[in-house]
């Protein structure tokens, strides 16, 4: 069977993290492209040999050609346009988080259970070779019984957190986006920690907006506990100084400590009484291309993805729980 995409927006994620990979894959094709902005699409349509492009969202759903739905939009629209191609019965490929909201979340997934059709989400860090080491690494037991984990990121401001308002970016506008940065960042790693130990069931926070350089939150703190009883938390600043630069996961074992990076793919640092173990990990060009190819599969009927809507759902609970939105 042939999957033949459309793509439901071509924004800056499409360009190389996952639009080519849908092309590179056998039996699997882009066929039709769709942005509002007719330029946009139409751009997009002749730079990667897209036989058609479309300004109308149903209409690319409509099309007899396109069997399959790639969300590339910001989140406030993904149920919309995952829940219009479930009831055309056509799958779906997410990109992450699922939705802007817990409740969204779990609209999608009724629709999918109602339709039979699925939906997948772009955490595609699960298939990634630098974070499959790291779970390796944790089931070698090396570091013993694992403690505790810890989530430290920050970063200074980008330059168009300065513009505006009307000129910045959607990751800031929480009606868009969820939140702002920690909604677009942090799900990749509370969905990788759940991944390794389980789903979180408890999870609480404290936000704040520090910088005053837009409304949405720019400062977090949380804690949180895997249903194992594994306590964690996490810090998050997208408003500080160019020294305060980190991007850090840390696990405390018995035996060692294991720390690694989400977005920077540090070298994997391994601590035990043997010393400190530096392990390096290429990705492929397009990072998406692993989980895309197992969707692919899947919906040939030679795999079976578990990196669907409802696997996906409890990091925006978690997310919501954190900025306290219920």
């Amino acid at each position: 069977m042939d999957i033949r995409w459309g793509f439901i927006g071509c924004g800056e994620v499409t360009e190389r993290k996952s639009g080519p990979a849908f092309s590179i894959i056998e039996g699997s094709s882009v066929v039709a492209v769709m942005s509002r902005n007719a330029e946009k699409a139409r751009s997009y349509s002749e730079r990667h040999g897209i036989p058609r492009w479309y300004t109308d969202a149903q209409a690319l759903v409509d099309d007899p050609e396109v069997n399959a739905i790639y969300i590339a939009t910001p989140p406030s629209s993904h149920a919309t346009y995952a829940i219009m191609a479930m009831r055309a019965g056509k799958p779906v490929y997410v990109e992450k988080p699922l939705a802007a909201s817990y409740y969204d979340c779990a609209r999608v997934n009724r629709v999918s259970k109602e339709t039979g059709i699925p939906c997948f989400v772009a955490y595609y860090r699960r298939y990634l070779p630098y974070f499959k080491r790291v779970g390796e690494i944790l089931e070698s037991g090396v570091i013993g019984t694992v403690l505790n984990v810890q989530i430290r990121f920050a970063c200074p401001p980008r330059q168009v957190d300065y513009n505006a308002p009307e000129e910045r970016p959607w990751r800031i506008q929480p009606d868009i986006a969820g939140g702002g940065y920690f909604y677009d960042l942090a799900p990749h790693q509370l969905d990788l920690l759940q991944q390794l130990f389980g789903v979180i069931v408890h999870a609480e926070g404290f936000s704040a907006n520090r910088g005053g350089l837009y409304q949405a939150e720019d400062t977090v703190s949380a804690s949180f506990m895997f249903e194992n009883g594994l306590p964690g938390s996490g810090s998050w600043c997208f408003a500080g100084h160019e020294s305060s630069r980190e991007d850090r996961i840390e696990i405390i074992g018995t035996e060692g400590i294991l720390c690694f990076s989400v977005f920077d793919y540090d070298p994997i640092r391994l601590y035990t009484s043997e010393g400190v173990k530096e392990i390096k990990i290429d990705n492929p060009p397009h990072v998406q291309l692993p989980l895309i190819k197992e969707v692919v599969e899947t919906l040939q009927g030679k795999k079976d993805c578990q990196c669907t809507a409802l696997s996906a759902t409890p990091t925006n609970w978690v997310l919501d729980r954190i900025l306290g939105k219920f």
